[in-house]
C-alpha cells in the first residue's frame, strides 16, 4: 500500500525525489503519511482537493480489496 500511494503521488508532482510515505499501524487500522516539498502541495491537493481525494478513493478501494482500514494524511517537507 505504502508503495502504491507513493507511486501515485510521483506521477503528478515537479520534485518525485522529495516525495515520501511513512507508515503507522496499529491492530489492523493504517495510517499513511505523504510527506512531499511544499511547492508541490498545491498540485498533490487539487481544485478543491480533488487530488488527494482521488489519491485517497484510490488508496481507500485497494484497502477494501485487501481487507484493511486506512487513513491517508499529508505533511509538508520543510
Amino acid at each position: 500500500m505504502k508503495e502504491f500511494i507513493e507511486y501515485l503521488v510521483k506521477q503528478i508532482v515537479s520534485k518525485p525525489e522529495a516525495v515520501g510515505v511513512e507508515e503507522t499501524k496499529e491492530d489492523s487500522f493504517s495510517t499513511y503519511k505523504i510527506v512531499a516539498d511544499k511547492d508541490d502541495m498545491g498540485v498533490i491537493i487539487g481544485k478543491e482537493g480533488r487530488t488527494i481525494r482521488s489519491i485517497r478513493n484510490m488508496a481507500k478501494a485497494k484497502a477494501i480489496k485487501d481487507n484493511v482500514r486506512i487513513q491517508v494524511d499529508l505533511e509538508e517537507n520543510d
